[in-house]
């Protein structure tokens, strides 16, 4: 989108420079009381008011700038561009400043109810890093300043509330942009053959589309997401118990086909053992039970109780 902020070119002066014009200033409205008394009004104190009315007038026009700070000169309603010098200066004492800060800010997103790709309701939260990058747009174009103007009449509180109004736009937008996001994506991937991307999985790339969708949306206030990521994912509680045994169902099959997988190696390692060395030639009825047990013995969840055949005792 285009940029609309312009740097300003109005007249500016070193205010240590004007705030001793100012000290001369007061200082001939002094003379012309002290050194020329009139019964009468008269012509010196006319001089004196005028300068002690310049006195107060450009007192006006005095501020100073930090780093990462900017100003949006207004002159009668006119943008004039945006001050982003630090330091202390001196401008035209009719220009409105509009204070704003440029620093990087923080916003913790508390997890909102959405549903995923296949409709399953879950619960997921959002924290992003954010700042203002074109001035002009995020004081005139979204309703940014009817809520500094109840925050105190001094700068600071006028700036508190600005950035609220700039947070609280941010928040309603992010919301927004992570309903949109996450729902274009599956919570898990239920099928271990499928390598669609997930919300669980998706990590980086679910996080850069956040970005890119959250830019989109806050261009238009002038805003800048710098970073965007997800701090809380989980199953809304509805189905949150459901949820939670079907992965342990499915961890106790990943288990158990680990586990046979195993067990099959280690059979057809022992029978090819005993062929190999001629420990003893088994028959095909042999070996079939031979394998059953091993892995009866292997698979079972217990561990094995041996009974050892000694041979059948002679009755009388």
């Amino acid at each position: 989108m285009e940029q609309k902020e312009y740097p300003f070119k109005g007249f500016k002066a070193n205010g240590f420079l004007m705030l001793t014009v100012e000290l001369i200033i007061l200082a001939l409205g002094i003379c012309c009381i002290a050194l020329f008394p009139t019964d009468k009004f008269g012509f010196n104190d006319v001089i004196a008011i005028l300068l002690f009315i310049s006195f107060l007038l450009n007192f006006a026009g005095f501020f100073s700038l930090e780093p990462n700070e900017a100003i949006a000169m207004v002159f009668f309603g006119k943008y004039k561009g945006t001050f982003k010098t630090t330091g202390f200066f001196w401008v035209n004492p009719f220009m409105s400043k509009k204070r704003l800060s440029l620093r990087a800010r923080n916003l913790n997103v508390d997890p909102i109810k959405v549903n995923d790709k296949i409709g399953n309701p879950v619960l997921i939260g959002l924290v992003l890093v954010w700042r203002l990058e074109d001035t002009y747009r995020a004081m005139f174009e979204i309703d940014s300043q009817v809520l500094a103007s109840g925050n105190g009449t001094n700068n600071a509180g006028q700036v508190a509330g600005r950035m609220r109004a700039f947070e609280n736009f941010v928040k309603v937008q992010s919301d927004a942009a992570l309903r949109q996001v996450a729902g274009q994506y599956a919570y898990d991937d239920n099928n271990s053959n499928n390598e669609e991307l997930t919300l669980r999985s998706g990590g980086p790339e679910i996080n850069e589309q956040l970005v890119q969708k959250l830019n989109e949306r806050l261009s238009m206030a002038g805003i800048e997401v710098i970073e965007a990521r997800l701090n809380y994912l989980a199953y809304a509680p509805e189905i949150a118990a459901v949820m939670l045994r079907r992965q342990q169902a499915s961890a106790i099959i990943a288990a158990r086909e680990k586990i046979v997988e195993g067990a099959v190696s280690m059979v057809k390692m022992a029978l090819d053992k005993l062929k190999e060395e001629n420990i003893v030639n088994l028959s095909e009825e042999k070996k079939a039970s031979m394998v059953g047990n091993l892995l009866v013995v292997l698979c079972a969840d217990e561990a094995a109780q041996p009974v050892l055949n000694t041979g059948n005792e002679e009755t009388k």
